[in-house]
């Protein structure tokens, strides 16, 4: 067994996944061909899901709205196609699986995986970088969809080799350990190329005068301690280069809880009584999502967004560092839009839709405003577990109607897994309003292409 230690960790990413496959999909080149992934049916405010690397090049940023690429540039608008996307993901998974078993791989989004090859060097009797090749060059050959690697001996290198190393690489590869990191990479700039430092974390290295990873490294540690807590013994592993998690952690790891939820962000604002459809259409699909995997849960937690105005942004990033709370109902800010959010109990786990939508017509009313537009909304389940695993009863429910509810919903549920999601509607699902016979023909809230 290979020292722990002198592990070999790949992370292969696909390029701009979506773009590029909607290129292979019309036969052109991704590399060089300009192309946008976004929905132009939400406006010209809608986001890109991806950007072809051609336009890239250009100047136009990823994840940019469409009225943001400049006029003079002319490129191709392909609508999203989820379904399409999946399967190829799928294809590709299925490439790293004749190299490796299930347990040393992570898939990490669906354009990224991480790759643990330590013990497959003897099998193929080649180098690592050597295996990372053949792989890049399998996905790349089969499917056309460009590949980048990064080659470390930990995780953290791994991904690093491939956010910062790979991308000025003629050869689509990066290599790190722990000593190459601090020899090129301790001066880098932008601190943010680095996973896992967002802006705000780079606002507070800068409020200690740390701009880069070498000067987090040798900082003494009690500041940077006090202002990121527990997080900080990550920060510093990092500036090191040092990442004690392995592939076999992932592996084993087991959340303490599991929640199920459910979110949308509108394509204009909603007034209140519109929310309030829209939020029991998204607890139908969630408590059918219960019923259907044999589960309960234990609680309900409602959090709703609003645009601010321009008084509020202001008052906003006036705000000292610390504050943030803003509005006469001392509700949060952040990102352009102020939110509330509330939770309930329930008496016993429960899969019953008659008491979820009872507890939220309790909820929805203490946390929305009637006099704000609804912006999003965002809906979860939480401490879910298996059904019937010791739970107790409620002496005050009618366990005869329960029963039939029950059945209605199991019902339900076939129907739709055996026609499809709008085989059955509720009366509600047909209003203007409602959104979810939409949602039902799309995958992560875009449209599936199917």
């Amino acid at each position: 067994m290979a020292d722990a230690l002198k592990r070999q960790y790949l992370v292969i990413d696909l390029k701009s996944f979506y773009a590029s496959v909607e290129c292979v999909e019309r036969d052109l080149d991704p590399m060089t061909t300009d192309l946008v992934v976004a929905d132009e049916t939400r406006t010209d405010k809608t986001i890109c899901l991806a950007v072809s690397p051609s336009l890239k090049a250009k100047g136009v940023r990823n994840r940019c709205r469409l009225f943001e690429i400049p006029d003079r540039l002319d490129y191709i608008v392909a609508p999203p196609r989820m379904a399409l996307y999946i399967e190829r993901a799928a294809d590709i998974y299925g490439i790293y699986l004749k190299y490796l078993s299930p347990n040393d791989i992570h898939v990490y989004s669906i354009d990224e995986a991480f790759l643990d090859i330590t013990g497959y060097l003897a099998l193929y009797g080649c180098t690592a970088r050597e295996l990372g090749e053949r792989i890049r060059r399998e996905v790349v050959d089969t499917t056309g969809i460009p590949a980048t690697c990064g080659l470390g001996t930990n995780l953290y290198l791994a991904k690093v080799a491939l956010d910062i190393t790979a991308k000025h690489s003629e050869d689509f590869f990066g290599i790190l350990d722990e000593q190459l990191y601090r020899d090129t990479l301790w001066t880098h700039t932008p601190i943010t190329d680095f996973w896992r430092v967002g802006a705000g974390t780079e606002r507070r290295l800068a409020g200690l005068g740390i701009h880069t990873m070498g000067q987090l490294a040798v900082h003494p540690q009690d500041p940077i301690y006090r202002l990121f807590g527990v997080d900080a013994e990550i920060l510093i592993d990092h500036a090191w280069g040092r990442e004690p998690v392995t592939m076999a952690d992932i592996k084993a790891f087991k959340s303490r809880d599991r929640s199920l939820s459910s979110g949308q962000v509108f394509g204009c604002d909603k007034s209140y009584a519109d929310a309030f459809v829209i939020a029991r259409e998204m607890a139908d699909d969630l408590v059918l999502q219960l019923v259907d995997q044999h589960l309960v849960a234990k609680n309900l937690t409602l959090s709703v967004a609003y645009r601010l105005s321009a008084e509020e942004k202001s008052m906003l990033f006036s705000a000292q560092p610390g504050e943030g709370r803003i509005g006469e109902h001392g509700v949060r800010a952040q990102w352009g839009v102020f939110f509330e959010n509330g939770s309930v109990r329930f008496t016993v786990p429960t899969n019953s839709r008659a008491q979820i939508l009872g507890d939220l017509r309790e909820l929805f009313p203490r946390v929305v405003l009637r006099d704000r537009p609804v912006r999003r909304i965002q809906m979860a389940l939480g401490g879910v577990e298996e059904e019937g695993k010791g739970q107790q009863m409620d002496l005050f429910q009618d366990a005869d109607a329960l029963a039939r509810e029950r059945r209605r919903q199991e019902a339900v549920s076939a129907v739709k897994r055996k026609f499809g999601k709008n085989a059955l509607l509720k009366g509600i699902d047909l209003l203007p309003e409602a959104t979810q016979r939409e949602r039902n023909e799309q995958i992560g809230g875009h449209r599936s292409g199917v």
